[in-house]
């Protein structure tokens, strides 16, 4: 693992308390409300990238904090203690910039950058199809140019804030069958011929919409391509690597959430004359939990470390989503087991922590993904 400096380290710790205290005041108190109704709040973004938390790894040029995966990865941890749906969106409205800062023009970084990392403009990311999950190559929604802009055809899934966002990388078919007929394409919301569709009814992350994107004869801009046709696969693949350790560090805090409920649960309960945290079989599954979200949390720093010192991450960002997120879902149903039956009403967040974790497991690339690409790489490297 390479290593922080002590000043870079107390640089974290600070924006991990100013993230902590915005997330606990302004986004635990409304999480059970909003998640039941479906309600998401912009204004929290806008707030949140006022703090400067919505553009942490961007370059100051572009209105960034011009800090690290290291400390985007805290301010993801925190946010997502208090209400993962914002950790998502935080990270989603990340993926533009970063997709831009590798790969985007100087017109379009100047143009899209600034709005996305003050939080005065929401992000998204488009990838998947009814047909095409974890294999990306195979989808299926078309673009072909016509003079100055691209006419495109297909329909779109699984678009986290597809419904809010104002800039959206979608990835679409310009050439033959396979991953090098796919380019990636700056989508603006209200655009001709773009229009939403469904929105899921999902198990958790009800604040979170997730949207069908409609595409019939959409125009978009020549200028909007990002870098060559036929770039697409190598950009999302990019995009899923550096998201595998938003949605780790999502993770974490979700499982922080989780542990911390159940401690403070098991020091009040009482059961045949003492509180239940006194009972070796309560309190070894405390530190089980504990012990699984430290391990995750080195991970997590490792492969934000190798990010931020430009080395090979890719492996170590998949062994991160994995471990975390597996270790999340079981943390968070440990939670609902401590709580016994009031961990499985509403009226207590473990139930929420869990049906947030499930999806955690699922997203940028299934755990089952997440395995092959270690076991390739470990098989590649004998």
């Amino acid at each position: 693992m390479t290593s922080s400096t002590p000043e870079q380290l107390e640089m974290i710790a600070e924006l991990r308390a100013l993230t902590r205290k915005f997330a606990q005041e302004k986004l635990a108190p409304r999480a059970e409300h909003d998640d039941r109704d479906e309600i998401f709040r912009p204004e929290n973004i806008q707030a949140l990238g006022e703090l400067g938390l919505t553009g942490v790894p961007v370059a100051e040029e572009y209105g960034g904090a011009g800090l690290g995966y290291e400390a985007y990865t805290a301010v993801i941890e925190e946010i997502a203690q208090a209400h993962a749906a914002y950790a998502i969106s935080v990270a989603v409205t990340g993926l533009p910039q970063v997709i831009l800062s590798k790969f985007g023009s100087d017109a379009q970084k100047k143009k899209y950058i600034p709005a996305l990392a003050s939080g005065r403009a929401i992000g998204g990311f488009s990838l998947s199809e009814a047909s095409s999950g974890s294999d990306a190559g195979s989808l299926k929604t078309t673009a072909r140019k016509d003079g100055s802009k691209y006419i495109v055809n297909g329909t779109k899934l699984w678009t986290t804030q597809g419904d809010s966002a104002e800039t959206i990388v979608l990835m679409a078919r310009t050439g033959g069958p396979g991953p090098k007929g796919v380019s990636a394409f700056i989508l603006e919301k209200g655009m001709k011929g773009f229009s939403l569709g469904k929105r899921e009814k999902k198990m958790g992350l009800g604040s979170s919409h997730t949207m069908e994107l409609v595409l019939e004869n959409c125009e978009i801009p020549a200028e909007n391509l990002i870098g060559n046709e036929g770039d697409g696969f190598t950009v999302a693949m990019t995009a899923l690597d550096s998201g595998r350790i938003t949605i780790a560090a999502t993770a974490n805090g979700v499982s922080q959430g989780a542990l911390a409920t159940a401690i403070a649960h098991a020091k009040q309960r009482e059961q045949f004359g003492k509180p239940i945290a006194e009972y070796q079989g309560v309190s070894f599954m405390l530190a089980d939990m504990a012990t699984a979200l430290e391990a995750s949390r080195h991970l997590v720093t490792n492969a934000a470390r190798l990010y931020d010192a430009k080395l090979p991450f890719s492996t170590e960002a998949a062994m991160a989503k994995l471990f975390a997120t597996d270790s999340a879902m079981k943390i968070t149903t440990d939670a609902v087991q401590i709580l016994g039956g009031s961990g499985y009403t509403q009226e207590f967040p473990a139930e929420r922590y869990m049906r947030e974790a499930k999806v955690l497991q699922i997203v940028e690339g299934t755990n089952q993904i997440q395995r092959l690409v270690i076991g390739r790489k470990l098989v590649t490297n004998a």
